[in-house]
């Protein structure tokens, strides 16, 4: 708390005389001014935006509905007034002062604009399937973040036991299900102000000051830099304003949620402005570990961004960019959830061997959330980077250039037993990321039929231990290992600080080609044919030794240590270039119905083990070191509709074939750490998903969301085997037509918004209530479908009701999870395979309070 208190403190300091110096510089030097009126009551608009069209000139009526601009503009000229509710309103002026009225809009919905294409479009007629969720929207609910967006958008999975440890998937693709292995590259793609990010700890960050997220269904590579073979996430920022703006609010809950927010933005001269923006959140954590009498998988985050936009002409924009987050929660450890029993030897059952050490369990159930590791939890993660966008106008389109540098430090410390006995007692994988982007892309029209984009996209990593992993086992580990009746287990120190430091690095580049043509066949009937060239190279050393235990020459105590942890080195030197394309035929049956279909191929990149690789009679199975790339061959239908002028209604039909599938599979190995990467030989994924919504009258608002996803494995002969086969007479089984991981064949969401007018404290505005209700079906949490595995579905009860003011104040409670379902978000199965399955949990029940204040 004082943390946070403090950095506020200090960015707020910061921000007072930026937002000062924004106002004390005017820029021009006429004013229009005037009053917006209700065209029904006569009643004087609060809060109505007013700004002069084909400028970037905005203003806000005050408390007495008046507002006032200044221009340099010459009579006559064009504003646009708009408010919420209201039509929006182009007024001709010719004189200084005015009067206009507005009038209520109680059919119409308004429309949504994307830039996902590359140009402002309204997402409906577009032929894409793309859920979007407003900045407004997302911080109303307390979406702070990615994992709280899947909640309103049921098509998106996300699991993360730590920030490093992400897997975020667009209907139940994208990334390997489980522990993260740093040798895969994301097949969701991350964008944030046009920027690619790498890595998936990217997506654990807490969103700063956003504007509006695009979530793309299916394969978009013909569109966006890099390849993304199941769909991508485009973030918007708010961006810096030439009038001044700030914004603030702060939001107090009960597990000691804290969270502070600030926005400031204005000119700093005629061509220059300027936005800054803060974002801390804290909360306890919502485990309690007796061993250290603390809380643990606690949120300590704390980020701010800062922008920089230059404007020499109307056809020119630079934009400067630079942003750091930091999170340092104590975490992450997660209790047992579930014990199975293996195939193995009764004495090498979970059970078994706590009872010999003497060990109990300090709790019945997950849920009491308590546990006892023996070693101190760490989760520092930390990203940051600057990008340069500029844009220009050139013809009947934009050229742009994006040119970006993003680093990425990660400094855990884990406790891999999920018990507090010293086992596997330290597991730290230290890291450190640096990437180098630069794409190039003009988008626009070539004539009256023809417009697309092209582009070129270059990506450089550098991915490395930093500067090393370790991985520890302790006194009781032999036990653990003991896989004979054979004394020689039981040698004092055998095992004791056992483990091995790991080195790697990881140098991968991408480069591609792009292109994508809408080609207005008539008025109705359009063809949309992509293209991409890519070419991905990747470099990787790998090397691991060996430390401590017992120093012995005795060959047969060295086979026993070498059970646990080995030796093992290796070089990858991989390379692959491919052609990908998309074909899509759109046909716009009138203004209210746009239907659409889609055919595309597409690929992912090469991948390389650098978890550690699985032995075969004490030799390292080097085969394994590298995975194919993934082929994608996609297939979707979709119609876009407008029942009536105040409701939408979208269909989308779904399948996706992809060849040498990249999974991650657990091995019974100690050594092989967070498992290792391998090509399912044929997986498939079909669905299809419904979304809308419509406006009741002028106060009730219903939206609506439905996702039937089935995966199977088509073909997978040598898979792993899941945990309740380990010890088995096969290490290896068959498992073509079992379920892929990750996915609920059902998912939705629906909710519902209430407004209506009033007064509060003497402040006139609006009421507002919102409820919201998230459900999942049974989905498998084992990348080789296991009985023991599957977890339950569950559905979310989340809202809020509050009262927004007209003169920028809103002050609201909120309620997460209301009815208190304890659930998990995934299940995982031990290092060692005993039988133990930590669980990590969902939240339980949240509330609290904000209070906003934006004012414009």
């Amino acid at each position: 708390m004082k943390k946070l208190l403090k950095s506020s403190l200090l960015i707020g300091a910061f921000l007072f005389p930026l937002f000062i110096s924004a106002q004390d510089k005017p820029i021009i030097n006429a004013t229009v001014s005037g009053i917006i009126l209700d065209a029904k009551t006569n009643e004087r608009i609060i809060g109505a935006t007013v700004s002069i069209k084909g400028t970037t000139k905005v203003a806000s009526t005050d408390a007495n509905g008046e507002f006032a601009l200044i221009t340099g503009q010459k009579l006559p000229f064009t504003l646009i007034v708009s408010f919420i509710g209201y039509i929006k309103k182009e007024v001709v002026i010719n004189e200084s002062k005015v009067e206009i009225r507005i009038e209520l809009d109680t059919k119409n919905l308004a429309d949504v604009v994307v830039t996902s294409r590359r140009r402002q479009e309204a997402v409906q007629d577009i032929p894409i399937p793309i859920s979007v969720i407003r900045g407004v929207t997302v911080e109303d609910q307390g979406a702070f973040n990615v994992n709280r967006l899947k909640e309103l958008v049921p098509t998106v999975q996300f699991y993360a036991s730590n920030a490093r440890n992400t897997t975020l998937n667009i209907r139940g693709l994208g990334s390997t299900y489980g522990l993260t292995n740093d040798g895969i590259d994301p097949g969701v793609g991350y964008y944030v102000d046009g920027v690619y990010y790498a890595r998936p700890a990217a997506t654990a960050l807490d969103f700063i000051d956003i504007d509006q997220v695009e979530v793309l269904r299916g394969p978009q590579g013909t569109l966006f830099g890099k390849n993304t073979t199941a769909g991508a996430f485009n973030v918007t920022s708010r961006t810096p304003t030439f009038d001044p703006s700030a914004s603030f609010e702060l939001s107090y809950g009960n597990k000691g949620y804290v969270q502070a927010k600030a926005s400031v933005s204005g000119p700093l001269s005629k061509k220059l402005a300027a936005r800054v923006s803060f974002t801390g959140t804290q909360r306890d954590g919502l485990l309690y570990n007796t061993r250290t009498q603390t809380n643990i998988n606690d949120i300590n985050n704390l980020g701010i961004r800062g922008q920089l936009l230059f404007k020499p002409t109307d056809k020119i924009n630079f934009t400067f960019i630079a942003d750091v987050t930091d999170q340092n929660p104590v975490g992450y450890g997660w209790p047992v959830a579930k014990v199975v029993t293996t195939k193995r030897a009764a004495y090498r059952q979970f059970n078994a061997i706590i009872g010999d050490l003497g060990y109990t369990l300090p709790y019945k159930s997950a849920f009491e959330r308590i546990l006892d590791l023996d070693t101190p939890s760490r989760a520092g993660n930390q990203l940051g980077g600057l990008s340069l966008n500029a844009d220009f106008k050139i013809g009947g389109g934009t050229l742009t250039s994006t040119t970006a540098w993003r680093y990425w430090k990660w400094d855990p410390l884990n406790d891999r037993d999920y018990t507090g006995l010293n086992s596997f007692s330290i597991s730290s994988g230290t890291s450190a990321h640096d990437q180098y982007s630069q794409e190039f892309r003009y988008s626009g029209k070539v004539n009256d039929k023809i417009s697309g984009v092209i582009g070129a996209f270059g990506l450089w990593q550098d991915l490395r231990t930093y500067p090393v992993h370790t991985e520890e086992a302790g006194t009781a580990q032999w036990r653990f290992a003991q896989s004979s009746t054979s004394p020689l287990w039981k040698t004092p120190g055998l095992f004791d600080n056992f483990g091995i430091k790991t080195t790697y690095g990881i140098q991968s580049s991408s480069v591609a080609l792009f292109a994508q043509a809408d080609w207005s066949i008539t008025e109705k009937l359009h063809v949309l044919p992509g293209i991409r060239y890519n070419k991905d190279a990747k470099k990787a050393n790998y090397s691991r030794a060996t430390y401590g235990g017992l120093q012995t020459t005795d060959a047969a105590l060295l086979a026993l240590k070498n059970g646990v942890y080995s030796n093992q080195t290796f070089d990858i030197d991989a390379s692959e270039d491919n052609f990908s394309g998309q074909l899509t035929l759109q046909y716009k049956l009138n203004q209210n119905v746009n239907t659409f279909g889609t055919y595309s191929l597409s690929y992912k990149p090469i991948g390389v083990n650098v978890g550690g690789l699985p032995t075969a009679n004490g030799m390292v199975l080097t085969e394994l070191a590298t995975v194919k790339p993934e082929a994608v061959r996609h297939f979707e239908l979709g119609v876009k509709t407008k029942p009536s002028a105040s409701s939408v209604l979208n269909v989308v039909f779904h399948n996706t074939n992809i060849k040498d599938y990249q999974t991650q599979v657990q091995t019974p190995e100690p050594g092989v750490n967070r498992g290792y990467l391998a090509n399912a030989e044929e997986v498939r994924v079909i669905g299809f998903e419904v979304d809308g919504s419509i406006r009741v009258n002028n106060h009730f608002t219903f939206n609506g969301a439905f996702a039937y996803t089935d995966g199977k494995y088509v073909k997978f002969t040598n898979a792993p085997v899941p945990i309740e086969e380990v010890g088995g007479t096969t290490a290896f089984k068959d498992i073509s037509g079992g379920v892929l991981p990750g996915i609920s064949k059902y998912a939705g969401s629906l909710g519902t918004e209430i407004t209506g007018k009033g007064s509060l404290f003497g402040l006139k505005g609006n009421y507002f209530g919102g409820l919201d209700v998230y459900y999942r079906s049974t989905f498998s949490s084992s990348p080789s479908p296991s009985q023991f595995l599957d977890i339950e579905g569950y559905a979310l009860l989340n809202g809020r009701v509050g009262f927004r003011a007209s003169n920028g104040i809103s002050l609201f409670v909120w309620g997460r999870n209301l009815g208190n379902k304890d659930y998990y978000e995934q299940l995982l199965v031990a290092p060692g395979s005993a039988g133990q399955i930590g669980g990590i949990l969902g939240d339980p029940r949240t509330y609290g309070v904000t209070l906003r204040y934006t004012l414009n």
